[in-house]
């Protein structure tokens, strides 16, 4: 059994509070980690460490759980950089550009759309995030989702079926035979390669009824329930999110006390709700739209996590740390809110007790700041503080 110490820890962010102590995010002090084949086997004072085959010297620096990012768009060909300098010159986001990306990844060969989706993992991993959800839905065809999903899962355990991104162009007259076709052939031949369904719940892409159909199918099939909810204005994402059992309803950028009151609702025993608010403030950055509220979701005892949202269009970002820092400056969240929310909350949006935390038991994903605490990650915006990371307990 390979072990590996981790010591010198200034400050460990557990998100494991033991009897009330160190915060909602658990820190202690002074202390070292021992991982053992890839798991997290002690955790204690420093002065009590025990010996291990290797050793990582932390310096006296910030030891954080990997960020967990929850809601990503990797598997795509092409960008959309007009498209974000007429946005940066006063045009509207309404989605449309969605098919744009369509025509690109269908015309891109596998090796294309992998060595994006490398990219961009490996982009995301330098900057501490040792989680991802990728999802589909830029194929829209039988055979374009399933690839993206197989390609997606080369490199995560996390992957969502999106064919109900947009209607496609050749659809465009006759929505109703395309969500046939998410739910029977394209649903068939993307599920084994997915562990969740998603639909894009918004005026321009489906409808409530649409939306039901398509979750519910994919419910059948075996897969969890996520939803793209209430971004462009208010609808009906987020209470259908509820009513199916949704782990994630991902944007929330408009919401009314009725769908606050519908997330607060699933809260569980462990005062966390079951269907988790999942935050994307890269788009609303992106997009320059009203930032979604925080403060109020968090006040009404709703689980929030952050996400990158990392797509060609509306948020062409895989920086968790840039997304943690906007949370505080523009959502009013506190560091130690956003902190928790881009790791445990985003386990928790993916339904994960293994990662987004570090105690005995959980998978060693973990990042070493160049900084003394967690508060420098949105003190200190756009400086690159990951000095090291460390994957199933494996220097990356």
């Amino acid at each position: 059994m390979s072990s590996l110490l981790v010591d010198d820890i200034g400050e460990l962010v557990t998100n494991d509070p033991v009897g009330g102590e160190g915060g909602p995010l658990g820190v202690r002090r002074d202390v070292a980690l021992l991982v053992e084949d890839g798991r997290v086997a002690w955790v204690g004072p420093a002065r009590d460490a025990p010996a291990a085959d290797r050793r990582v010297d932390a310096g006296g620096a910030a030891v954080l759980p990997g960020f967990v990012d929850s809601h990503a768009h990797l598997v795509f060909a092409g960008d959309r950089a007009a498209e974000f300098a007429a946005r940066m010159a006063g045009q509207p986001y309404t989605g449309g550009g969605i098919r744009t990306t369509v025509g690109a990844t269908r015309a891109a060969s596998d090796d294309e759309l992998r060595a994006t989706v490398r990219r961009l993992r490996d982009e995301a991993l330098r900057q501490g995030t040792t989680t991802i959800e990728i999802k589909s839905g830029y194929g829209l065809t039988v055979a374009d989702e399933a690839r993206s999903l197989a390609i997606a899962a080369e490199v995560s355990e996390e992957t969502t079926f999106l064919g109900a991104h947009v209607v496609p162009a050749e659809y465009a007259d006759r929505p109703d035979d395309y969500v046939g076709l998410v739910c029977g052939p394209m649903l068939a031949a993307a599920a084994p390669h997915a562990r969740w369904i998603d639909v894009f719940c918004e005026r321009g892409a489906f409808d409530a009824d649409h939306t039901r159909a398509i979750l519910t199918c994919g419910q059948a099939a075996g897969l969890g329930v996520r939803v793209h909810a209430n971004q462009l204005g208010p609808g009906p994402g987020v209470q259908l999110g509820v009513e199916l059992g949704a782990a994630s309803v991902d944007h929330c950028t408009h919401l009314t006390d009725t769908d606050v009151d519908a997330l607060a609702s699933t809260r569980l025993d462990n005062g966390h709700t079951a269907t988790v608010a999942t935050l994307l403030p890269g788009a609303e950055f992106s997009t320059r739209s009203p930032y979604p509220d925080a403060r109020r979701l968090l006040d009404a005892g709703v689980t929030v996590a952050l996400a990158t949202d990392c797509n060609p269009g509306s948020s062409y970002t895989s920086s968790m740390p840039f997304c943690l820092a906007l949370a505080v400056r523009e959502m009013r969240m506190t560091p130690a809110e956003a902190v928790w929310a881009a790791t445990a909350g985003g386990a928790r949006a993916l339904r994960r007790d293994d990662v987004g935390v570090l105690r005995p038991g959980a998978r060693a994903d973990l990042m070493i700041l160049d900084a003394p605490s967690h508060l420098h990650l949105a003190y200190r915006p756009g400086v690159p503080l990951i000095r090291q990371v460390l994957r199933n307990g494996v220097p990356q």
